[in-house]
This record gives structure tokens, C-alpha cells and sequence, in this order.
């Protein structure tokens, strides 16, 4: 199924690249001790009676569910990357000695970018799996069941969410999810999302490196237009490439239906302004109709073109000459540095050599999940899996990195640490730091001081 992969929230914040910048190896495949835990659960799992414990918790297995857009008219199979990443992570773990003593089986649930069907996948979860983990869902206001989940016992423990990406700010700041992209709100302490003017933090990195390249950028931001909540994510983002001194000399919203005569108008902005910049903060094909249409109206000033890790796909890469010189960026390792990390090497090998950069977040989700479940069993043993002691557990993990394929964070947190990329020849190559490692910097991480994202989105058009 043809795939149109929006960027997102966190997908499109920028990192930057700043004089002193460090790096960190991401050729560790061990993480918070995971090797050590792994011994002790060995050790409590020999001769234990196993027991069901909680929903989703069988005596042979763990249950979970991950919920994704994958079925929406508007971008079919946006996320099955991030579906086709956990099932590859249930079969190997199951091929190396299981979770919490037990097979892990994973349950999929296509939430369609509606909300309804948000809210459905949660409800499901809550009456099937033990946690919700790796998924994908843009469109989720109404995380009501995630807090009020009741237990085996009847009790409104909530339901844990391991989320691979959060996009909608209810998700983000829920007390029970653990988010693996960034998170860019500051969460209050009652779980409620935050309203009105506030500070955000957004990632200018990116954005600086790029100003190392051309100092003078000068352009537009293509903002991805579908959902309310991905034109609040980008506002932001535009208000940060701003800060660093970056002149935006307008954003327009996108679609995923959007043909290419559409984007002749954004081409005659960059025209009309002599601009020499296209930030995507939308899909791969939207960029790509973009640089073809910019090049039939036979504009050739565009000396920056920049994209997050929406663009980084085979897909955009066998565009080729179309897309040449594209600069893209990640938080996690780039596959083609497999050879570096053997949990990169893993994911890899586990989705028959076709691994997608949501789905990457997936399996990062799936890992988090693990070590968590490692942990229970560990200090309580193989029946000590209930959702409160998941719950309990996975809020004390701190500074994961998944075995060295992405850069330290927290449930709520905002890693400094990037890789860079561009399309040379057909081929993303790396062109900051070595193989294997990050460029991490804390003032990679700009805060947006007094921000109002949903009055800013009501200006893009």
C-alpha cells in the first residue's frame, strides 16, 4: 500500500548544530542496565508458576495494542510502519526468550485520523491489553480512558502508553504515556493540556547547521494542513526559524490530496520574494511535488531545501535527481549505520529489510516497554505485571535511549541530540559527526517564550 508519511509535531522540530557540539555513541546496545535486568528476569522466571495477573496478562502471554492511522482516505497507510514495527518486535522478542516470562502478543488498531476512532482504540485497549505501545495517532483529544481504565479488579487504574509519537497535546501531557519523539509542551502536573499563551520548546539545531550552509535564509514553510492539531504543532516551529533569524517570508497549509499544480503558487512566492529556502514540515510526496513544480516554473534559486524525518524514505530517495541535495534530520541513528548498533540492526532485520522512520520510533517504543516489564519482574517476579505496577514502573525510567538508537530523554522530555543527512546521488549521507554517534548540544533546544499555538494557526492559510 502506497504510504504518505506527515510530518508531525516532533517529527518537523529542528535540531541545531552549534560550535562545541559533542558526540554520543550510539554503538551501545545495552540501555538502563537492561543487560543486568535481563539476568535477574532469567533468574525469576526459572520455575515460576505463572499466573494472569491483569488483563492482557495471561499465564503464556502479554498483550498489547498499537493503534495507528493506517486506513484514512486522506493518507492511506500513513503509520503501517509503525504497526509492521511492533509485530516485528513481538516476533523477536518472542525468538529471544519472550517478555515478562511469557510470548508477547501485539493487537492493531487503525484509528483512521478520526478521533472517534482514537477514542475506540483506547477503549479497546482498556478491555483487551495490558498497555497501549508503538503507536501513531495524530488526531486523539479525548484520552479520558487512559486514565480511568479499570483493572482486572474493577479499579480505574488507567491504561500505560508507551506512544511513539504523540502529536495531539491530550496524548502528550496524559499522566500514563510515556512519549519516545519530543515532546514540546510543558505538561501540568494535573494531566489537564495546556490552553492559551504558554512557552513550547522546539528544536534549532537543525535549523542552525543549515544557517552554517547559507547564512542569509530567506523563504516558506509548508505547513501540513489536515488536522487542526498539525497546523498547531507547525506554528511554533515557524516561530522558532524565526528566532534563529531565519526570514519566513510566508507558510501555507498542504495536503495529503494536494496535486502538484497546487504548489505553483507557493513556487511564485519564492519567485516574488527572490527566496532561497522551502522548509517541509509536511509528507515526503509533498515535498516532492513541490521540488518538481518549483523546477518546471523553472525557479533555480532555492539554494537550501530542508526536511524532517517525514522525507527520510525510500521513497523520496529513488526520486533521485529530483530531490538531490535535500537536507533531512532524525533523532535516532540512520539505518544505513546498522552495522554501528545491534538493536538498529534488529528492527532492520525484523521488517524483512524495509524499516521506516516512524516505525523506528515503534520499535523505540517497544524497547521502553521491555525495560519496563524487565524491571516489574525483576523486583516482584513474573506475576508482579498489573497495570499499576506498569504504570509505576515506566515513570521511573529515565535518560532512554533504546539501546544507544536514539539520544537520552525522558516520559516527557525533549533529547538534544540529532543526526543530519542529505540526498547525494540517490543516497542519504550523513554530513555531521561520525557513524554511529549524535550530535548533542543543550542549546540545540530553543523555548518559545508566551506562545499561543492555536490563535497562531488560525493565521495559516
Amino acid at each position: 500500500m502506497k504510504r504518505y508519511q506527515v510530518a508531525l509535531l516532533a517529527a518537523a522540530l529542528s535540531v541545531s548544530l552549534v560550535a562545541g557540539a559533542c558526540g554520543r555513541s550510539g554503538s551501545d546496545s545495552a540501555n538502563n542496565n537492561s543487560n543486568n535486568s535481563a539476568s535477574a528476569v532469567d533468574a525469576k522466571c526459572k520455575g515460576a508458576t505463572l499466573e494472569a495477573t491483569e488483563i492482557g496478562v495471561s499465564a503464556s502471554e502479554i498483550t498489547v495494542e498499537v493503534m495507528a492511522d493506517t486506513g484514512s482516505s486522506l493518507a492511506p497507510g500513513l503509520f503501517q510502519g509503525n504497526v509492521d514495527a511492533m509485530n516485528g518486535y513481538a516476533k523477536y522478542v518472542n525468538a529471544n526468550g519472550g517478555i515478562g516470562c511469557r510470548q508477547l502478543k501485539v493487537e492493531s488498531w487503525d484509528s483512521k485520523l478520526s478521533p472517534e476512532e482514537s477514542k475506540n482504540g483506547i477503549i479497546n485497549a482498556c478491555q483487551t491489553a495490558l498497555a497501549m505501545v508503538g503507536g501513531n495517532a495524530l488526531f486523539n483529544p479525548d484520552v479520558t480512558v487512559l486514565g480511568n481504565c479499570a483493572d482486572k479488579a474493577g479499579k480505574p487504574t488507567g491504561l500505560p502508553d508507551f506512544v511513539a509519537l504523540a502529536n495531539d497535546i491530550n496524548e502528550q501531557c496524559a499522566p500514563n504515556a510515556w512519549v519516545i519523539q519530543a515532546v514540546a509542551e510543558t505538561c501540568p502536573t494535573d494531566g489537564k493540556p495546556p490552553t492559551g499563551p504558554r512557552d513550547l520548546k522546539s528544536f534549532v539545531g537543525f535549523l542552525k547547521y543549515l544557517q552554517s550552509q547559507q547564512s542569509d535564509l530567506k523563504g516558506i514553510w509548508l505547513v501540513p494542513g489536515d488536522l487542526p492539531t498539525t497546523v498547531q504543532s507547525a506554528t511554533y516551529q515557524i516561530e522558532a526559524n524565526k528566532q534563529v533569524g531565519i526570514n519566513v517570508v510566508d507558510a501555507f497549509k498542504t495536503s495529503g490530496s494536494l496535486q502538484q499544480a497546487g504548489f505553483t503558487p507557493f513556487v511564485q512566492t519564492l519567485k516574488d520574494s527572490n527566496s532561497n529556502y522551502v522548509y517541509n514540515g509536511s509528507n515526503d510526496a509533498n515535498m516532492i511535488k513541490m521540488r518538481k513544480e518549483t523546477a518546471a516554473q523553472g525557479y533555480s534559486g532555492v539554494k537550501i531545501w530542508a526536511c524532517s524525518l517525514a522525507c527520510y524514505t525510500e521513497k523520496f530517495k529513488a526520486e533521485g535527481a529530483t530531490v538531490d541535495n535535500t537536507y533531512v534530520w532524525t533523532q535516532f541513528l540512520p539505518f544505513e549505520e546498522a552495522s554501528n548498533n545491534a538493536d538498529l540492526k534488529a528492527y532492520i532485520d525484523s521488517v524483512g529489510g524495509k524499516p521506516d522512520s516512524f516505525g523506528m520510533q515503534g520499535w523505540q517504543a517497544g524497547m521502553l516497554f521491555k525495560e519496563t516489564i524487565n524491571k516489574i519482574v525483576a523486583a516482584d517476579g513474573p506475576n508482579g505485571i498489573t497495570r499499576a505496577s506498569t504504570i509505576s514502573t515506566m515513570k521511573t525510567i529515565t535518560d532512554f535511549t533504546a539501546g544507544g538508537t536514539m539520544g537520552a530523554k525522558s516520559a516527557k522530555g525533549f533529547s538534544d541530540c540529532m543526526v543530519v543527512m542529505q540526498i547525494k546521488d540517490g543516497k542519504f549521507t550523513r554530513v555531521v559527526g561520525k557513524p554511529g554517534e549524535f550530535t548533542c548540544e543543550p542549546q540545540n533546544v530553543l523555548t518559545i517564550s508566551n506562545f499561543d499555538p492555536a490563535a497562531e494557526a488560525s493565521k495559516v492559510h
